[in-house]
């Protein structure tokens, strides 16, 4: 048997539920033995009694029980990352220094890997490593349908300091979409908090809205604040507009658009996929495209470099579907200010 032992989770290991943390780890361990763990108080997190299916975060320390000794922890296994798959992340790195890499993530490739994804960004690191000794670490994460802007650290110090920096708000995202309608007033701030919802089916879990009154009320709801600016508009049919998650909450932007009554177009898992859900005429003269593809994109990153010292503005450009949306509908970059929330005026 081996003695109790205490693990950190690392950086790129948070956000997911205990009992696959710990099968990772130990691979031999059974999900049976895991809720046994969790129901006789063995294994703890912080301190703290937990459940199978709480989730971990980075920094946290996890107590693991006495296992026997062939329930060793198994050495992260890495499969070869296929040689499209290496050219196609290469192919996506914006920036790359000693100590990170700026990547523009496309559509339908996760974050990290989960329930079914076994094509991610983290699982293609090896292929990001170029001159180091090690491979990358993610320090934030995108859903999958979302493209943009993603930070990936070189070394165990960098990813430290660029995580702190994204948990105390040191960092301006930027995002762009295009939502039904158009929102009144055309720049505001948006506070609904928010709570898993369940019945997120095959896209994964699903978050619902709570009245900002209600957050404090409601078990497991979280405060959220997104701003957003309306950029161009198609008639009263549609609109392109800037998204700032003020927090970082699972699917804020997606559930504040909504909420507002302006879903993503492309967005089915919160309205935005069918054509009734578009706008007037919006869907019915548009449709094909811009209904099946989510049109969310992390458009630019400001930081500070944590090394450097440095300040970096990243911009990611458009993907392809989104692209020939606005191409369609005649809207360019070039005629919107690159942070537009620091103008006065937006008409």
């Amino acid at each position: 048997m081996s003695g109790v032992q205490t693990i950190t989770v690392e950086t790129g290991e948070g956000a997911q539920r205990l009992d696959r943390w710990l099968r990772r780890r130990f691979p031999n361990v059974t999900q049976g033995q895991v809720e046994k763990m969790c129901r006789k108080g063995d294994l703890r997190v912080d301190g703290s009694r937990v459940k199978a299916n709480t989730r971990v975060a980075e920094g946290q320390a996890v107590r693991v029980p006495p296992l026997p000794e062939d329930r060793a922890p198994a050495a992260p296994r890495r499969e070869k990352v296929a040689q499209a798959d290496a050219e196609m992340i290469r192919a996506c790195v914006l920036y790359r220094d000693d100590h990170l890499i700026a990547l523009n993530k496309p559509p339908g490739l996760a974050s990290q890997g989960g329930s079914g994804q076994t094509r991610h960004v983290d699982g293609l690191g090896d292929a990001l490593r170029f001159d180091a000794d090690e491979q990358p670490r993610l320090v934030h994460r995108l859903d999958k349908d979302t493209s943009g802007i993603m930070l990936m650290a070189r070394n165990r110090l960098t990813a430290a300091q660029l995580s702190e920096a994204f948990r105390d708000r040191e960092t301006r995202k930027i995002y762009w979409a295009a939502v039904a309608g158009v929102p009144q007033p055309r720049m505001g701030t948006i506070r609904y908090g928010l709570v898993k919802a369940g019945g997120g089916g095959e896209g994964g879990e699903k978050m619902r809205a709570v009245h900002p009154e209600e957050v404090d009320d409601i078990p497991g709801a979280k405060r959220a604040v997104s701003d957003y600016a309306v950029l161009e508009n198609l008639g009263s049919r549609g609109a392109w507009v800037a998204l700032v998650p003020v927090t970082g909450r699972t699917h804020q932007l997606r559930v504040h658009m909504a909420e507002m009554g302006h879903p993503i177009a492309g967005d089915g898992k919160y309205g935005g996929s069918g054509q009734e859900n578009m706008g007037d005429g919006w869907g019915a003269s548009f449709g094909g495209e811009i209904s099946r593809k989510l049109h969310l994109h992390a458009r630019s990153l400001t930081l500070t470099h944590p090394m450097t010292g440095a300040r970096l503005h990243l911009t990611a450009p458009l993907p392809e579907h989104m692209q020939r949306t606005w191409d369609m509908l005649g809207w360019s970059a070039a005629d919107v200010p690159v942070d537009p929330f620091a103008e006065d005026d937006l008409a």
